[in-house]
Order: C-alpha cells, then structure tokens, then sequence
C-alpha cells in the first residue's frame, strides 16, 4: 500500500492492511483536533526521509511530519509505525478495528463501530512503557 504526504516529498509503502486503530489521547486530539486514525506497519519503505521532521512527543513515542507541508505521517515506537490513515489514496475498505486511550476521548465525537477499547492504562501496559 502506498502514501505520501500533501506536497509529495514523503511516502511510505507498507504491507497490505486495512485495519485502522484510532488512538483519543490528549496528544492525538491537540496534534490533529480529534482522534487519529492510523494503520500498523513494521519497517515500511520510505522514500524523502531527509524531508521528515522527528518531535520525541513522550519517553515512547516520536511524532513525524513533512518538513515542508507540515502533514502528519506517522507516530513511531520503536519498531513499530502507526501511519496516518489520511495518506493513503487507496482507503477503500479501511475498517477502525480498535481504539485506545478511550478513557481520554473527547466529549464532542463518538465513533460508531463497535471496537474493543483499551484505557490509558490498559494501552501503556501493552507496549511496555511506565504511565
């Protein structure tokens, strides 16, 4: 699957997946203005990476951004790539499959499918970082 960010510098070519995980922390909503949806990857292939902007948002987590048009690629922990959803001109099919940091979310949106939901708490646990 392929993205690429607004103006084109960047883009990312990952495996095949349709699942997306929208994540509602304070982090997320103040980054993008509501949760952020994104897709899985290990080690996808990027071309531009002279063109990304790295921002350690926690002792986990790094954010990533276009230099030059600003566009939110991906969060990044560790090995593992949690790519914007918005970058991938080919969404047919998406399906949001989780939500974490439920117990953060925002009062003014609600998402209607029905996904099984981690806390904070329960999230941090599961990727091994301290609260």
């Amino acid at each position: 699957m392929k993205a690429q960010c607004l103006c084109g510098a960047v883009s990312l070519e990952t495996a095949e997946n349709r699942e997306l995980h929208a994540c509602h922390c304070g982090k997320c909503r103040v980054w993008g203005s509501g949760a952020s949806f994104t897709l899985a990857a290990q080690s996808p292939e990027i071309t531009g990476s002279e063109h990304i902007a790295y921002y350690q948002s926690s002792e986990w987590a790094q954010r990533c951004f276009c230099k030059h048009c600003g566009t939110h690629l991906f969060v990044q922990v560790g090995n593992d790539y949690y790519i914007n959803a918005g970058l991938f001109a080919d969404n047919a099919g998406f399906e949001t499959s989780s939500q974490i940091f439920i117990d953060c979310k925002a009062p003014y949106y609600d998402l209607a499918n029905d996904t099984p939901k981690l806390t904070e708490a329960e999230f941090l646990e599961m990727v091994g970082a301290a609260g």
